[in-house]
């Protein structure tokens, strides 16, 4: 038999639907994390703007207190990029993507290293961590001092991306602030990371929470390669589609895969979101032309609105400067002009956001900026 083929709009709909956007989870935060298999984190407040989204009467305290509680950990994952993971995930994703930073290290920090060997620098900078928890700074002081006329931010960096090593709160938590600092994933977690990490476990999970998808996807998903092997091995257990380029995907026999014609609401979407990082044809929930409107030259990835599964705009909230008192703004910058149904579905939404984000100002407002196309 012939694979079936999804259209564009069915596989939207079973991402939206699989990233808990269709509909607010009744999941816990923990839950909700390990079923996105983490959420991306280069900076400490999307995380939570991302399970606001997602599940129903979330509060940022839970998952402050899951980071206290060493439950969840911000950790360099996948793509080489700082991911908000469960703890049991961290032993598992760690390992399997360690090689990543390395190829970041070999390709970009080399020359600046002077013939040193990059290794060498990580174990000395994990030695350090091991007295105690260190900043970026004071992690690059100390290894300077050892290897006097480099550059200490560049021996920094390549320890911090080659150990094993976590962003420890209070960076994370919810109303704080405050310089990353670093402790290894054995002495925060109490464990080492797993030393028999399984790929086949983590692709399941990624076409559980991304699925259908093809092997080019979770490639681009994770940052691996060669992940072919992995997905013929698992195939005998995998459902087979094909997408209306002809690619084939593959999927979990008994994922949820809407009906296209699926209603969806207004959602929007935090900064470095993984629903529109995951795949390498990301055409299910952003068109090119939006993605290339999107698309920044320092890695910048903006909060987007999400109508009837599609990314049409991005958003912006501004906060009141004191604790109490003062006006929360969010703009919304839609792409092309919106219906009114489609400004009042946002300015509801919008709202729900700001109080959540905002609730001790005085005021909120959501404003609407002239659509970037007509």
């Amino acid at each position: 038999m012939h694979p079936a083929t999804l259209s564009t709009r069915a596989l939207g709909r079973a991402l939206v639907a699989r990233q808990l956007l269709a509909e607010r989870a009744p999941m816990t935060a923990l839950q909700a994390i390990e079923h996105l298999v983490g959420l991306q984190a280069q900076a400490p407040k999307p995380p939570y703007f991302g399970l606001w989204t997602r599940l129903a009467d979330f509060r940022p305290e839970e998952l402050s207190g899951l980071l206290t509680d060493r439950r969840a950990v911000r950790v360099t994952v996948m793509r080489a990029t700082v991911h908000l993971v469960s703890a049991e995930d961290c032993a598992q994703l760690r390992p399997l993507t360690r090689g990543l930073a390395e190829r970041v290290i070999r390709t970009n920090h080399l020359k600046p290293l002077a013939g040193l060997d990059p290794w060498e620098v990580a174990g000395a900078g994990v030695e350090l961590i091991r007295e105690r928890p260190r900043t970026v700074r004071e992690l690059g002081e100390a290894l300077g001092l050892r290897w006097p006329g480099l550059d200490p931010r560049e021996l920094s960096q390549v320890a911090r991306g080659l150990g094993d090593l976590v962003q420890i709160p209070p960076r994370g938590l919810w109303g704080r602030s405050g310089q990353p600092a670093y402790d290894t994933i054995e002495s925060w977690l109490g464990r080492p990371p797993s030393p028999e990490p399984c790929i086949e476990t983590i692709m399941l999970r990624y076409l559980g929470a991304f699925g259908p998808a093809s092997v080019m996807d979770a490639q681009t998903w994770s940052g691996l390669t060669r992940l072919g092997e992995v997905m013929e091995r698992l195939r005998p257990q995998l459902r087979v589609f094909r997408a209306e380029s002809g690619r084939e995907l593959f999927d979990l026999p008994e994922a949820p895969r809407p009906d296209p014609g699926l209603p969806l609401p207004a959602r929007f979407i935090a900064e470095y979101d993984n629903l529109i990082l995951s795949h390498a044809d990301r055409t299910r929930v952003i068109g090119d032309r939006a993605r290339k409107t999107i698309a920044s030259r320092n890695g910048q990835v903006p909060g987007t609105i999400l109508l009837d599964g599609t990314v049409r705009g991005t958003w912006k909230a501004e906060q009141p400067r004191r604790a109490t008192g003062g006006t929360a703004t969010l703009t919304v910058t839609p792409f092309g002009r919106l219906t009114g149904e489609e400004e009042r579905a946002l300015a509801t939404e919008g709202e729900r956001l700001l109080t959540f984000a905002a609730s001790e100002a005085e005021q909120r407002v959501v404003d609407f900026a002239a659509p970037l196309s007509s």
